[in-house]
């Protein structure tokens, strides 16, 4: 709990070096690599009487939540959203138990499941789940760096849009790479994909 102050704004940064950030829809949480926008502050709140437990509400005032539903259908892993509780059952849903982990924590759902930063293709890419810790490898995955937010006026979202772009863009470019590894040389799809990265991307 050293690692949080009641009231307090932070930052959550992934192994990826994304920032855990809350969309202006008032439910999606994703990851993203702009710092400075106000969307990746979460201001800290203790949960009374459980003293070991925190909630944290977005710049949109709703509250990071472990949801029951699945990220994908028949794959691991269930959805974290904004929320605001309205019952008893929902309120365990936005109450996170940090567990530290050296100079970074994890943070455990009433589910027992934990907050996870995903990497890879589309629709992995950037995502935020919460699931079971089945293997050391992925350890760093739901391993979190907490950043104190000092000035909390000073963030901005001017260059959200040119930060959102660059990283639509890195996607395209991977899948790109990807295709063309599966196509077969001087073929027309790999022709037609060579072209359309050197207009894209050079």
């Amino acid at each position: 709990m050293e690692f949080f102050e009641k009231g307090k704004s932070i930052r959550l940064k992934s192994h990826l070096d994304k920032y855990l950030f809350a969309e202006d829809d008032g439910e999606t949480v994703r990851q993203s690599r702009n710092f400075s926008s106000r969307k990746t502050r979460w201001t800290v709140e203790f949960v009374e009487g459980k003293n070991h437990l925190l909630r944290f509400k977005s710049s949109h005032g709703r509250y990071l939540t472990a949801s029951d539903a699945p990220f994908l259908l028949g794959v691991a892993g269930k959805r974290v959203t904004q929320s605001l509780p309205s019952t008893k059952c929902e309120y365990s849903s936005v109450e996170w138990e940090p567990q530290r982990n050296g100079n970074q924590v994890k943070l455990r759902s009433s589910e027992s499941t934990f907050l996870r930063a995903n990497g890879g293709v589309p629709p992995w890419r950037s995502s935020i789940t919460h699931d079971v810790l089945q293997f050391p490898a992925i350890q760093d995955w739901v391993s979190w760096y907490v950043q104190l937010v000092e000035n909390a006026e000073g963030d901005d979202d001017d260059n959200e849009s040119v930060a959102d772009y660059q990283s639509q863009i890195s996607t395209l470019s991977s899948v790109t790479d990807d295709l063309l590894l599966d196509s077969k040389p001087d073929s027309p799809l790999s022709t037609a994909l060579s072209k359309a990265k050197k207009f894209s991307f050079s």
